[in-house]
């Protein structure tokens, strides 16, 4: 055989006939491409993996925005003192014209207008004061199952489900549970309040509380368990109090 044949020609020869060595070797190797796999990636390739990794990092950053963010536990709350009040925030005084800006609140949804005076029965009222926000309202008690609690007056800084947290006028936080607890507050007369538009009226904000022409209601706290925002979304029906 001479030199230059190729190697697999002299294996076909060695098992086949000359004539069918010949005719394989042409087909099958002769005249078959080698296809070798590149020693780079192909950047279309790399491209398209890049695209995917994309979508997928949308796509669970997507998911994620929609998740709504989970609440703080009540010993997470605790720990981080959310609901504390600073002592130097303590004062009565900080909290008055809260109050003030309760009182012109309560007007308005009652229809209270200065210079006239004000129709207001429990058939008008009762629904709106009782879907209303007490943040800002001065509070008294007059009847509890804690004595302890008792004629403790202030303006509310905290409407909770199931307490009211005042500060009283000794510049002191007290928590006061609505269960088994009658609450009285007033609304004065919008005549009756110092403005900044009017110079010289009489009485002040401060001084006014159950003075004449003053509306009195009373709330009574275990018909009341329910947040401010639950209680504005909540239709409440006349019925018969058993505990009164």
């Amino acid at each position: 055989m001479a030199d230059n044949a190729h190697i697999a020609l002299d294996l076909l020869s060695r098992a086949h006939p000359p004539q069918t060595a010949a005719s394989i070797f042409t087909e099958k190797v002769l005249h078959k491409p080698l296809r070798l796999r590149p020693t780079s990636p192909d950047p279309t390739s790399q491209d398209a993996r890049a695209h995917r990794r994309l979508q997928r990092l949308r796509k669970k950053e997507k998911s994620q925005r929609r998740r709504r963010p989970k609440p703080l536990s009540a010993k997470e709350k605790r720990i981080t003192g959310i609901y504390d009040v600073p002592k130097h925030l303590q004062k009565y005084e900080i909290y008055v014209p809260l109050y003030r800006m309760w009182l012109e609140y309560t007007w308005e949804i009652l229809g209270m207008v200065k210079g006239k005076q004000a129709w207001v029965t429990a058939q008008s009222a009762g629904a709106k004061l009782a879907s209303a926000d007490y943040h800002g309202a001065k509070l008294m008690v007059v009847r509890s199952k804690c004595v302890s609690t008792v004629s403790l007056k202030g303006i509310v800084i905290r409407d909770t489900k199931f307490t009211f947290r005042i500060i009283t006028e000794k510049n002191e936080i007290k928590t006061i549970p609505k269960k088994h607890t009658m609450f009285r507050f007033s609304i004065p007369q919008p005549d009756a309040i110092v403005t900044s538009e009017e110079p010289a009226p009489a009485k002040d904000i401060s001084d006014v509380d159950m003075g004449s022409g003053s509306l009195v209601f009373e709330i009574h706290g275990s018909s009341f368990e329910y947040r401010a925002i639950d209680r504005a979304i909540k239709k409440f029906k006349l019925r018969h109090m058993t505990e009164i």
